[in-house]
């Protein structure tokens, strides 16, 4: 497949509007982070995983967008999803979510018993405890937010699926960055450059570039900005999303710290 075009909205003032802007509120991010650890979580460090969250979605968007575009449709669907994963495995996160989205059914594994009968899919628990899965919903308005930018919506089960995704990622994110607080650094590192089929290398990237610091600055009760810098590296793949992401999230934080 040939090379795609650079996108136009990547660069100028449309990026600088979108990182200016975040949908997805602090306060959603301290919600969920509340759901996973009782660690505080500092004002950058919330400012940076909404922004992460937010740079993994318009990814996910703007490629099922473009599957859907060639069907000439705007209004996108879960198939465009699917699309959107298997042309760039980069954009596989929030797997968790996988299990109950019936977008995956069969991508996940089918079971059956020994005589031969399907295994019905895991019930949904009506637990209140809270869980990224139940607290999908609350991506919901930024989601839209997010579609409206790129001029396009969903059907209802992509919203879902965009919600959920939106929700595990970022559950696991806190889940990353408190294990990293707890730990004083990051134990497990490194670096994946996805190559598709027929496609040339991409040009390494810099020495160090992603390179977590030996050991964590700060205490051990407040999950900080670099805490989740270093649960991104942990969570995308080592290739354009992850270096995007940690960029945008710096100039985040960096806008925020200045507003």
């Amino acid at each position: 497949m040939a090379a795609q075009p650079a996108r136009p909205e990547r660069s100028g003032t449309e990026t600088a509007s979108v990182l200016g802007v975040s949908p997805f509120k602090p306060s959603l991010v301290r919600a969920v982070f509340r759901d996973v650890t009782s660690m505080h979580v500092s004002r950058s460090a919330a400012w940076a995983a909404a922004s992460v969250t937010r740079t993994v979605l318009m990814e996910i968007i703007d490629s099922a967008r473009r599957a859907a575009a060639e069907e000439a449709r705007k209004k996108l669907i879960p198939g465009d999803l699917l699309s959107a994963i298997d042309r760039n495995v980069e954009l596989e996160v929030g797997t968790k979510w996988y299990d109950h989205s019936p977008t995956f059914r069969g991508l996940t594994g089918v079971l059956y018993d020994a005589d031969g009968v399907l295994v019905p899919s895991r019930q949904r628990s009506r637990s209140r405890k809270p869980s990224a899965v139940v607290g999908a919903h609350r991506f919901e308005a930024g989601v839209k937010k997010l579609l409206r930018s790129q001029g396009t919506t969903a059907v209802p089960a992509m919203l879902r699926d965009l919600d959920g995704i939106a929700s595990v990622f970022l559950t696991d994110i806190a889940r990353d960055a408190a294990m990293v607080v707890r730990e004083g650094g990051v134990k497990r590192f490194g670096t994946v450059t996805p190559v598709m089929s027929g496609e040339p290398a991409p040009p390494p990237f810099p020495k160090d570039s992603f390179r977590a610091p030996p050991a964590r600055r700060g205490d051990g009760r407040t999950i900080g900005r670099d805490d989740i810098l270093a649960a991104t590296t942990i969570q995308l793949l080592g290739g354009n999303l992850r270096q995007r992401a940690l960029t945008e999230a710096r100039q985040a934080t960096q806008n925020a710290s200045a507003g």
